[in-house]
């Protein structure tokens, strides 16, 4: 089998690693993973509070690791503010967020965002200056032109599994590119910049529903899956619409409405002038979600003051795509960032799974948040009673910098 089919990372690199791939499920029987998102490196370099917030951030990283010991660290989009960077310079903050990382010899896999996707950042860039370090297993696996970047899968395995050509992955985990932002250095006849479709395009549902089929082929089985995407669904503000219980999916609800894939753009896909709410391109994503065998949860970012989780299984006011009856959990993270809106407390979301579950097909997963200053909010069974289970609410603390500032792109 090739690298690319094994979630390997390129050989070449500028830092020593003692990474073990592939990906596999600890001695303890578990994988856990850490999901840090929307960082917003790189706002205001000239000014002095931009760098301060990157210290900062960097701060909320190393306070996360010390609490928790992930197998696999997440970057769920927006790793940079590319609006605000110049285009030589732009993927110098790579090495900022992943330092805490290298410093502690953990794998990462990232999903851009639409802060990600700019004028002066261009994603291939990003992604060949991550892929320089061996603990970055972030890869390009559908290369349509109108795909984005972060498309691809990884399979992790059991702790026994040395020979991967010869096991069968435990569990799959899918990253998808929602796009957005604007269109790297391509300005329009009246000189301004472009924007990029802010949804999963329908390339890369076709290759994910192509994929999935040909390995459960391979294997004779459906294997339990999570994904991550940076921009939610529109599902998520369909609920959201109908109602959060702060006891029955804890967390902050402040992104109120929340920012699904599609806003803005009108059903034609080609104007984004602010006439249309939001244009139903991300249906067929919903759709190949929802069908999904083995699909256990989707990991967003994007709306910093949104932090629960739900359980889709069924058909929402406003929607033509109903969850499946045992249902999906889309759940948000946490800001992780000084950089970007908001002062709520940073974090991220943890995400652990259980050899014994998934190894009987079981559906479950257990997730939580680690805020900087310590503490754990929201920890919730993402299981068959989820969305009835009654949970202690989320109180929502904040955090501040004196010299940052919040006025930041989102």
């Amino acid at each position: 089998m090739s690298q690319a089919y094994l979630g390997l990372a390129p050989s070449s690199s500028i830092h020593g690693s003692n990474v073990a791939l592939p990906l596999r499920f600890n001695a303890n029987g578990t994988f856990q993973l850490s999901i840090f998102e929307d960082l917003h490196f790189g706002e205001n370099a000239w000014d002095s509070w931009g760098p301060q917030q990157d210290i900062n951030s960097v701060k909320v990283i190393n306070s996360v690791l010390d609490k928790e010991s992930p197998d696999l660290v997440v970057l769920n989009g927006d790793l940079i503010t590319g609006d605000n960077a110049f285009l030589e310079n732009a993927t110098i903050y790579i090495e900022q967020i992943v330092g805490p990382l290298l410093d502690r010899d953990l794998p990462w896999a990232s999903t851009y965002g639409n802060h990600d996707h700019q004028y002066n950042l261009s994603s291939d860039t990003l992604l060949a200056h991550e892929q320089r370090f061996p603990n970055s297993l972030t890869q390009k696996m559908v290369q349509d032109p109108h795909a984005g970047t972060t498309n691809y899968y990884l399979p992790v395995y059991d702790h026994n599994c040395t020979t991967p050509s010869t096991c069968t992955p435990l569990l799959l985990l899918w990253f998808f590119d929602s796009r957005g932002g604007a269109r790297f250095q391509t300005l329009n006849s009246s000189g301004s910049q472009i924007g990029l479709e802010n949804w999963v395009d329908v390339s890369v549902v076709s290759w994910f529903q192509q994929t999935a089929a040909q390995l459960v082929n391979t294997y004779q089985k459906t294997i339990p899956s999570l994904a991550f995407v940076h921009i939610p669904p529109y599902a998520s503000l369909a609920f959201q619409r109908a109602g959060v219980d702060a006891h029955r999916e804890p967390g902050t609800n402040d992104d109120v409405p929340l920012a699904p894939q599609a806003q803005g753009w009108c059903p034609d896909g080609v104007t984004n002038d602010g006439s249309c709410e939001y244009g139903g391109q991300d249906v067929p994503f919903m759709s190949a979600l929802a069908t999904a065998p083995g699909l256990i949860a989707v990991f967003s970012g994007h709306d910093h003051g949104d932090t629960w989780c739900w359980k889709w299984d069924r058909l929402l006011p406003n929607m033509t795509v109903a969850g499946p009856a045992r249902g999906v959990n889309l759940c948000f993270g946490q800001h992780s960032g000084y950089g970007g809106y908001g002062n709520w407390e940073r974090g991220a979301r943890q995400v652990k799974i259980e050899r014994e579950k998934v190894g009987r097909g079981v559906l479950e997963a257990e997730s939580w948040i680690r805020l900087e200053r310590g503490g754990v909010v929201g920890r919730v069974e993402l299981n068959a009673t989820f969305g009835e289970d009654w949970y202690e609410a989320t109180n929502g603390s904040l955090t501040y910098c004196p010299t940052c500032n919040y006025t930041g792109a989102g």
